[in-house]
């Protein structure tokens, strides 16, 4: 019946390719992927997001959760010593469960989706666990900031001391969680350039919290303390600037490399690398070796936030890049960049 049909219909010619669709001049193209892609169109939709609200969002949560932590830590080493610090770090901490959650559900577009995100947990679901830290977070936080408020206006009930005191350890373990689960949520995604590195990132962004907790929790103190916060970020920005170049290492290896040559891939390298971790690494370093400059370690402590904020916002732009880059996407899909476990029996 088919050969019939095909006799009386004659022959057909096979639908020509526009170049387009395997040529090298195709749009988007680049030397790192040479084979065919979709009339040079993206195979991935960017993320939804609004790149300056997100961005922000994940920049105030790792800051207050390693203020809360670092505070923490402050409070159990210093004791009486580091009290100045503490009350900072408690108000540092709630910023998190206003502003940041405000952020996040403005973001959402609909309040409800918050609401539906705690209904169940799930361990496989980076979003789901990240729900659950942030309201763990927040409300542990609220708590012992309330609490520790009222216990200064109200000595007499010292029940409000320790209540403040007993929800530190508990806001300090769900904080070191905000520093690093929205890298594990990002790199969770098809989005090339974040699901590339997964690890350096979460390396990335939980340094950089905790620079940017030590550097606000540093502000204008000139006692001893301050000079141990200024060690802490100057660390933690060393421990940054190995977890870029393991992560630039992992992006040129993969693939991914030519997703930071457009705008947001310079303002990832020169505001958050150079002006953002390099040149506090070297204010900081300075004002250690002469005693500790005030001067120097303010302006060491406002790059390093403004730094940390703009890692954020640069590296949500530029993963949007990478998705509606059609070369980019095809070379990081090779089986050579996937798991080993993928193929393992």
């Amino acid at each position: 019946m088919s050969e019939r049909l095909a006799s009386e219909l004659g022959p057909q010619e096979q639908p020509r390719v526009p170049p387009s669709a395997s040529q090298a001049s195709a749009p988007g193209r680049s030397a790192h992927w040479d084979g065919p892609t979709y009339y040079g169109r993206p195979q991935l939709k960017a993320a939804p997001f609004n790149n300056w609200v997100v961005g922000a969002y994940i920049f105030i949560g790792g800051l207050s959760g390693a203020a809360a932590l670092l505070s923490a830590i402050a409070d159990r080493a210093r004791g009486h010593e580091a009290a100045p610090v503490v009350r900072r770090g408690r108000f540092l901490s709630m910023l998190a469960p206003t502003l940041g959650t405000s952020l996040l559900i403005y973001d959402l577009h609909t309040p409800q989706r918050f609401y539906n995100m705690l209904r169940l947990v799930k361990g496989t679901s980076p979003m789901s666990l990240g729900s659950w830290i942030l309201v763990s977070f927040s409300a542990f936080s609220a708590l012992g900031t309330l609490a520790a408020e009222a216990a200064r206006w109200m000595p007499r009930f010292p029940w409000l001391r320790r209540t403040a005191r007993a929800t530190q350890l508990p806001a300090a373990v769900a904080g070191a969680g905000m520093t690093t689960y929205t890298a594990a949520l990002l790199s969770a995604t098809s989005t090339p350039l974040w699901a590339a590195a997964p690890q350096s990132m979460a390396v990335r962004f939980g340094s950089s919290s905790l620079a940017a907790g030590a550097a606000a929790l540093a502000l204008g103190n000139t006692g001893r303390m301050g000079r141990t916060l200024d060690k802490v970020a100057l660390l933690a920005l060393a421990a940054e600037l190995a977890a870029t170049c393991v992560s630039h290492n992992t992006y040129r290896r993969t693939g991914v490399a030519p997703a930071l040559n457009g705008e947001w891939g310079k303002v990832e390298k020169l505001g958050a690398t150079g002006l953002g971790t390099l040149l506090p690494m070297g204010l900081y370093a300075v004002s250690l070796a002469r005693g500790r400059s005030p001067m120097l370690s303010t302006l060491a402590g406002l790059a390093t936030l403004a730094g940390s904020a703009t890692l954020r916002v640069s590296i949500m732009a530029a993963g949007d890049e990478s998705a509606n880059r059609p070369d980019v996407s095809f070379r990081f899909t090779q089986p050579r960049n996937l798991p080993k476990r993928w193929f393992r029996r």
